[in-house]
C-alpha cells in the first residue's frame, strides 16, 4: 500500500510539472492583456521557457539528481514550485515573471527527472509497466483536467486562483511525498566519470542509457505536432472530435492495452512496434483525407499507437537500466530530447504541410516512426555487443 500511494503521489507531481505548462496556456489570452507591452513573441516565449530551461539542461538535472538523492530533488523542485506559482498569482511586472518561469523551468525539469526514477525505484518487477506507463499520462490527463475545470474556476475566482490552486497542490505533493519518499541513500561517486562534458558524452554514448531518449524524441516530435496542427486541417466538422479525443483514446490505449503488452513482450519492442503501427494509421490518413468519419478513425488509430510508443518508452527506461543512478541519467536524456522534440515538431510539421499537404503530414510521420523503430533496433544491437 505504501508503494500504490508513493506511485500516485509521484504521479499527482507530475501533474503539477504539467500545470506548470498549462495554467499559462489556458491563461494566455489573459496574459496577452495583462502584458500587452509584451504580446505575441514575449507571451509564447512565456509559455515555452519551462520546455526550454529542460532542452538545454535536462542531461545535467539528470546527473545532478542522481548526485544529490531523488527525495532532496523532488521536495526542493515541488517547495520552489509552490512559492512561484504563489508569486505568480500576483501578476507581478513582466520581466519578475519571467524569472520565476525560469525557476520554474527548474523545478519542472527536477520533477520529469525524479518521477520516473522514483517510480521505477518503488515498484516491483511485475508491476513496474504500469507504474510507467501512468506516469506517462500526466501531461495529457493535465491539459484535459485544466480544459474541463479551469474556464470555471477562472470565472469564478478570477485568473489568480488558477495560480494560488496550482501553488497549493505542489504543496500538497509536498508533503504526502516527504511522509512517503524514503531516505535517499548515501551517494558513491562513480570513479572515472570525468567532467560534466564527459558526463554527457558517456550517457549519449550508452546503449543502455540512451536509447529511450532517442526513441522518445521520435514521439515527441510528433505526437504534439499532430494534436497542434491536425485538428485544423482535418475536414471541417471533425476538428474539434479530433482534438478531443486523440490525447483521451491515446491515454486510454496506454494504460489498458499499452499495460497488457508490456507483460508479454520487451518495452523497446513494443516502443517499435507502436511506431509500425502509427506508420499504417498515417497512410490510411493520407489515403481518407478529406472523408470525414474514416480521417478521424485513422486519426484516432494514431493516437492510440503513439500512447503505447508513450508509456513503453518511460517502461524502457526502467527495463534497461536497473539501478537508481542510471535511471536518473537516463531520465535526465529523456528530458532533454523531449523538450528538443516538443520545441521543434509542430513548426517542422506546419512547413512540410504548407509546402505538402496530406502528403507532407504522411510523410512526416512515416519518416520518425521509421526513424524511432531504426535506433531502437540499433541500440538492441548495442547492447547485445556490450552486454552490462
Amino acid at each position: 500500500m505504501r508503494a500504490i500511494l508513493t506511485v500516485l503521489a509521484l504521479w499527482a507531481a507530475g501533474l503539477g510539472a504539467a500545470a506548470q505548462f498549462g495554467k499559462i496556456s489556458v491563461l494566455y489570452q489573459t496574459l496577452q492583456t495583462t502584458y500587452a507591452a509584451h504580446a505575441g513573441v514575449g507571451i509564447g516565449l512565456m509559455v515555452s521557457i519551462v520546455g526550454i530551461v529542460g532542452l538545454i539542461f535536462g542531461t545535467t538535472a539528470g546527473l545532478l539528481v542522481a548526485k544529490i538523492g531523488p527525495r532532496r530533488a523532488i521536495l526542493s523542485a515541488l517547495a520552489l514550485g509552490a512559492a512561484v506559482s504563489l508569486i505568480q498569482s500576483s501578476f507581478p511586472s513582466y520581466p519578475l515573471m519571467m524569472l520565476t518561469r525560469v525557476l520554474e523551468g527548474v523545478s519542472h525539469l527536477t520533477i520529469v527527472v525524479v518521477g520516473p526514477t522514483a517510480i521505477a525505484g518503488v515498484t516491483s518487477q511485475r508491476h513496474q509497466g504500469l507504474a510507467m506507463t501512468l506516469w506517462s499520462s500526466f501531461f495529457g490527463v493535465t491539459y484535459a483536467a485544466l480544459a474541463f475545470f479551469a474556464p470555471s474556476l477562472i470565472a469564478l475566482h478570477g485568473p489568480g486562483a488558477l495560480f494560488q490552486l496550482h501553488g497549493l497542490w505542489m504543496l500538497l505533493c509536498f508533503g504526502a511525498l516527504f511522509a512517503l519518499l524514503p531516505p535517499d541513500p548515501s551517494h558513491r561517486p562513480t570513479p572515472g566519470q570525468g567532467n560534466l562534458l564527459a558526463q554527457h558524452a558517456a550517457i549519449y554514448a550508452s546503449p543502455y542509457l540512451a536509447a529511450p531518449a532517442m526513441g522518445f524524441v521520435c514521439y515527441t516530435v510528433t505526437y504534439v505536432a499532430v494534436l497542434t496542427l491536425l485538428p485544423a486541417a482535418v475536414t471541417p466538422g471533425w476538428g474539434p472530435f479530433i482534438g478531443i479525443f486523440m490525447p483521451l483514446v491515446s491515454i486510454t490505449v496506454s494504460l489498458t492495452l499499452g499495460v497488457w503488452l508490456l507483460s508479454k513482450i520487451a518495452a523497446f519492442r513494443l516502443v517499435q512496434a507502436g511506431f509500425a503501427v502509427a506508420m499504417l494509421a498515417s497512410l490510411g490518413l493520407w489515403a481518407t483525407w478529406g472523408q470525414g468519419a474514416p480521417e478521424a478513425a485513422f486519426a484516432l488509430l494514431m493516437a492510440a499507437a503513439l500512447g503505447v510508443v508513450q508509456g513503453a518508452s518511460f517502461a524502457s527506461l526502467a527495463q534497461i537500466n536497473p539501478s537508481a543512478e542510471d535511471r536518473a541519467r537516463g531520465a535526465g536524456a529523456i528530458a532533454q530530447l523531449g523538450n528538443l522534440g516538443t520545441t521543434t515538431g509542430t513548426p517542422l510539421l506546419a512547413l512540410i504541410m504548407v509546402q505538402a499537404g496530406a502528403a507532407g503530414f504522411a510523410l512526416f510521420l512515416i519518416g520518425f516512426s521509421a526513424l524511432g523503430i531504426a535506433i531502437h533496433a540499433w541500440q538492441a544491437r548495442r547492447r547485445q555487443q556490450q552486454p552490462r
